[in-house]
């Protein structure tokens, strides 16, 4: 089986005429294997919001309580990722939306205290999504993951978790050729906003030691550094753009571009 590609799409890309959609069928017609990992944490909010249920947030992370977690699953792992899946079928691509609880893909234990029910991860099981791959098919896949470690015998078996580090965790169990992250940003900027073409892992380490990359940088160059560690190439570019998705995935002239 080729070597996959890892795409991370946010609640930016999400849309019934999304071309970041389009892009992505068209790969899947030239032959590319992909991952879909997405997230869509804004539409949770805006559900929260509709039930009356306040968020709240601890630096940057969602605090997720019970009623955020059926929230989260709910929307994330049914609303979002169905309309996903659906629209690149209508497009003439194949998916299959899963999340990280199924074959128990994504197993974690919980973050801290302060955040509630959000996970980090502890191990990732490729095998569903090699079979898909296999298959001919999109695994879409939605930020839950299978509280496997520490567990109370009370608490729920589901965990929330930021996609961002998740696609890194999974482009590295993979051993993915490319891990592309879909931004609204043209890529990563140094001190003086300029965008930094080419990193390597010990400059992407030192902007976020620095901490010139700040706020939602941080979780998306610290996946970019996980999957290097695997052999794969990292990409971080503006999904908004035409075509960029195709020219990511075909070329490494797009957006900054992070190698070991």
């Amino acid at each position: 089986m080729k070597r996959p590609i890892v795409i991370k799409i946010g609640g930016a890309t999400l849309g019934k005429h999304d071309p970041i959609l389009e892009d992505i069928v068209t790969l899947q017609k030239r032959g590319l294997s992909m991952v879909v990992v997405h997230g869509g944490g804004n539409v949770v909010t805006d559900w929260l919001k509709k039930q009356g249920t306040p968020t709240s947030f601890v630096r940057g992370e969602r605090v997720t309580d019970i009623p955020a977690l059926d929230m989260v699953t709910a929307v994330l792992g049914g609303l979002v990722n169905k309309q996903i899946v659906g629209t690149i079928q209508n497009l003439g691509g194949r998916a299959v939306g899963l999340s990280g609880v199924d074959g128990a893909m994504v197993q974690s234990q919980k973050a801290g205290e302060e955040l509630g029910y959000v996970g980090q991860v502890k191990k990732v099981d490729p095998a569903v999504l090699k079979a898909l791959l296999q298959a001919g098919f999109i695994p879409v896949v939605s930020p839950i993951s299978y509280y496997a470690f520490d567990r109370p015998q009370d608490a729920p078996p589901i965990l929330n978790i930021n996609g961002d580090p998740l696609a890194g965790e999974i482009a590295a169990a993979l051993e993915a050729e490319k891990l592309i992250f879909l931004t609204d940003v043209a890529g990563i900027m140094d001190k003086d906003g300029k965008l930094l073409a080419t990193l390597n892992k010990a400059q992407a380490q030192a902007l976020l030691d620095s901490g010139v990359a700040s706020g939602g940088m941080i979780p998306k160059i610290n996946g970019c550094l996980t999957a290097l560690s695997a052999g794969t190439t990292a990409c971080i570019i503006d999904g908004r753009q035409p075509g960029a998705l195709i020219k990511a995935a075909e070329s490494d002239a797009a957006g900054t571009v992070i190698r070991a």
